[in-house]
């Protein structure tokens, strides 16, 4: 059990959540000294950044972009007198890659792991009707033994420079919202709940988790206000009448309200919007509510211009609609579990997500994407070292898991990203973690990891483990780009074939396929990069989804250009955006729109 509540902050009767972001105090720590220079009570300069976002893109100085090792914020933080008697927490909801925590020159939390949640109990810390100092150190170097993986080097000059092998940009720092949170001491801590539909009506079985023995209430009301359902007990099961379903791109969201009771007094209380929903993969097919659903969306990013990987809840608005307009019902949260706040709006929309641990970076590669189809083998589980990286990795699907269960939106738990698989020795690797998620879900929702090109049918040693097969492929990119199409398409079928024949009555999608195009490049006839190759390019892969029936879904590489590290492959970052980074579409939009908007739901079911 996590040592901590990965419940989101929310003021109830009971509950108190303020938001601590806004501009906090900002200093890079080039030469690690700032323990022994006192910054745990108080960090030098005063250089100011917001929180959240990512700090790399707000200065002028490529060394302050390209910054790795420790930096450090601070803010102050009034406690209320009136909170005396509860719990007093800081609630991070990241901070990346990892981070130790003061309060008042008292270290409170330590975390690793740059894309989930952490809390700080500072209860017997924070001095009350008073600022309380809150200081934060945050390290964002990347290594072999934490997800995502890759290197950190040091230049001839002595600066430290990040090497990731992946394809994004090492954004970091405190790049998602920041919580004080009073909560009483005997409090609701974790829930589980699991679904089953009974002809019109549904059953909810639950589980609340709290801190104490008082008795549990747990009720359920419908979008109206009316209670739909009603329960004692800290385990049971809600009977609901008539359930409205939760649908894709038709959602309907009940509140469940759970309630710690002190005969008629509340000691807690916390609530949470939910879905009624089924998921199960069953021969070939993603079934929701026991219908099939073919997927169609995007890989996508949490990346925008000047906060990086910030959560910014401007361009989250403006990332659905354009989904919606496109006609997609679905996307990856590559590579990494994305702010809390995506997922609530998930749930409003009907969006289907698959959630995605950060484990990406596992085939030791600082351009994974020009050697995924080599056959190269760098025999990454067989390091001295991988017993500490699947200690980290675990964790990470447990926090991940934790946090996200609840949300009728997450259909799948995506485990890995491209890592290497020809290799016996990633088999028992992928068993644990596989295992561990099945452990550790209620729902049982299905498993899957994204194939990179070398782990083709007669390669791949672990493909058995996934309940829904994902491949990510760039035939006509990577791989016989250009005039050499023709060839990318009949080694594509080839590839597809193998997979046919090996009768696995898997579903099969597509996690990743696309082409590097510039928003500004037409050429007739086509070349690559410009936007008229990219179109001829999706012709080609189209056809061949469309030539499987085993194929249940596609999410194209990516919802909109992203940063990645500089290099003579990447033109400012990668361009293989629907949508450019400033989320306006490119040409392609409307001919996947067109697709989109006329495949069923069904399609292929």
């Amino acid at each position: 059990m996590l040592d901590y509540s990965m419940l989101y902050p929310k003021t109830t009767s009971s509950r108190r959540a303020v938001s601590m972001n806004g501009m906090w105090k900002f200093q890079l720590d080039e030469k690690g000294e700032g323990e022994r220079n006192g910054w745990p009570e108080g960090i030098a300069g005063d250089q100011m950044i917001p929180v959240p976002a990512s700090f790399q893109d707000f200065f002028t100085k490529k060394d302050i972009r390209e910054y790795t090792g420790d930096v450090w914020y601070e803010t102050d933080a009034f406690v209320p007198g009136e909170w005396e008697g509860k719990a007093i927490w800081i609630r991070f909801g990241a901070a990346t890659h990892r981070a130790a925590v003061y309060v008042n020159g008292v270290k409170v939390a330590e975390h690793e792991g740059g894309f989930l949640p952490f809390v700080a109990d500072v209860t017997e810390i924070v001095r009350y009707n008073a600022k309380n100092k809150v200081v934060v150190k945050v390290n964002n170097e990347l290594t072999e033994t934490n997800i995502p993986c890759g290197r950190t080097m040091t230049l001839a000059d002595g600066k430290k420079m990040n090497k990731p092998y992946f394809d994004f940009f090492n954004y970091s720092g405190l790049q998602r919202s920041v919580h004080l949170m009073a909560v009483p001491k005997e409090a609701v801590y974790d829930f589980d709940l699991t679904y089953e539909l009974c002809g019109s009506d549904a059953k909810i079985a639950y589980s609340i988790q709290t801190t104490g023995d008082h008795p549990v209430k747990v009720s359920l009301y419908d979008a109206d206000g009316n209670e739909a359902a009603h329960s004692e007990g800290a385990e049971g099961t809600l009977f609901v009448q008539n359930a409205h379903l939760w649908q894709v791109r038709n959602a309907y969201l009940y509140r469940l309200v759970i309630q710690i009771m002190d005969d008629a007094q509340v000691v807690d209380e916390y609530e949470q919007e939910i879905g009624i929903r089924t998921v199960e993969v069953k021969g070939t097919d993603i079934l929701l509510n026991g219908s099939p659903v073919y997927l169609r969306g995007f890989g996508k990013h949490e990346d925008s211009d000047i906060v990086g990987r910030g959560f910014n809840i401007g361009v989250m608005k403006r990332d659905f609609e354009l989904m919606k307009w496109i006609g997609a019902n679905s996307f990856r949260t590559s590579h990494y579990p994305y702010s809390e706040e995506i997922y609530q709006m998930a749930d409003r929309e009907g969006f289907l997500i698959i959630d995605e641990v950060p484990a990406v970076g596992m085939f030791e590669s600082l351009m994974n994407f020009a050697e995924a189809s080599t056959g190269k083998s760098t025999a990454f589980f067989e390091k001295e070292t991988t017993p500490v990286l699947l200690k980290a990795h675990l964790k990470a699907v447990e926090e991940m898991i934790t946090r996200d269960k609840n949300h009728p939106c997450v259909i799948a738990w995506s485990l890995l990203n491209e890592p290497e698989t020809t290799n016996d020795a990633a088999v028992p690797y992928f068993k644990e973690i596989f295992d561990k998620a099945r452990e550790l879900d209620p729902q049982k929702r299905p498993r899957t990891f994204a194939l990179i090109m070398n782990s083709t049918p007669d390669k791949c040693r672990c493909y058995q483990f996934s309940d829904i097969v994902a491949l990510n492929r760039y035939y006509g990119w990577y791989v016989c780009g250009g005039y050499e199409i023709s060839n990318a398409e009949m080694m594509f079928r080839k590839e597809m074939d193998g997979w046919k024949a090996l009768d696995l009555n898997k579903p099969f999608i597509f996690t990743e396929y696309g082409a590097d195009t510039l928003g500004s490049e037409h050429k007739l006839p086509s070349v690559m990069w410009s936007q008229e190759y990219q179109d001829e390019y999706l012709e080609m892969v189209h056809g061949v989804f469309d030539s499987y029936d085993f194929v249940k879904g596609e999410q194209i590489w990516n919802f909109a250009d992203f940063q990645t590290t500089e290099g003579i492959m990447r033109v400012n970052g990668n361009k293989k955006g629907v949508f450019t980074r400033q989320r306006q579409p490119k040409d392609v939009a409307y001919l996947l729109k067109k697709r989109w908007e006329s495949l069923p739901l069904d399609y292929k079911g």
